[in-house]
């Protein structure tokens, strides 16, 4: 009776390459997410400078200012899209070392 109870076992336990497979899906997903927002982020940026621009009185300086704004929203984008790369193989790394350190 103890050798079917632990053959139950052992198929009802996922398999350490789900484990994984599903982490990293989980964190692909969550870094989806994060650049997703902050190519939003981005954007909003862009129309908000582009709207008040069109209202502004047309000077110099506002178009470096304009300048300016578009060119400090593509920086802030490129910077959250690197830590989200970043924080994506932190945790692919992390995943795989749980899944790979863990006994069968």
């Amino acid at each position: 009776m103890a050798e079917g109870t632990k053959s139950a076992e052992k198929k009802t336990e996922e398999p350490r390459e789900t484990r994984l497979s599903d982490e990293l899906l989980e964190s692909a997903k969550t870094g989806q997410r994060a650049a997703g927002d902050a190519v939003r982020k981005f954007v909003k940026t862009v129309d908000e400078a582009i709207r008040q621009r069109r209202e502004a009185i047309r000077e110099e300086s506002e178009r470096h200012s304009l300048r300016e704004t578009i060119v400090d929203a593509a920086l802030e984008l490129a910077d959250q899209l690197a830590k989200t790369q970043y924080e994506f193989h932190r945790s692919v790394l992390r995943s795989a070392d749980r899944a790979l350190s863990k006994p069968d």
